[in-house]
């Protein structure tokens, strides 16, 4: 198993997707961000069905930075209860697992 994970973060429009995407890879949370449209949702929430259109952030980063990238998606998000679930990569492109690993890392100034 490789030390990325991928993230799943659904959000409700493009400006609220685009400042996630671009603050989680500026603050190094993130080495890179997808945004996927025209998504729809059903699910419950507060005892009624709901069905919404939403965006995915697919996010990828490191097992280390997923509280502090938690956290920041929490301060961010415009849900009362985001959707923020991190899946293990199992393998991958070495030289790309290689990049996410890097550009994930701190940089001390």
């Amino acid at each position: 198993m490789s030390a990325v994970r991928v993230v799943f973060i659904t959000v409700p429009t493009i400006d609220a997707a685009k400042t996630m995407a671009r603050a989680l890879v500026e603050e190094r949370l993130a080495a890179c961000v997808n945004i996927v449209p025209a998504l729809t949702s059903i699910y419950r929430f507060e005892g009624a069905i709901h069905e919404d259109a939403e965006l995915l952030l697919i996010v990828k980063t490191v097992p280390h930075r997923l509280p502090a990238l938690v956290a920041r998606v929490a301060e961010l998000h415009p849900y009362q209860v985001p959707e923020c679930l991190a899946l293990p990569v199992e393998s991958g492109l070495p030289k790309y697992l290689e990049w996410v690993v890097a550009e994930t890392q701190r940089v001390v100034v």
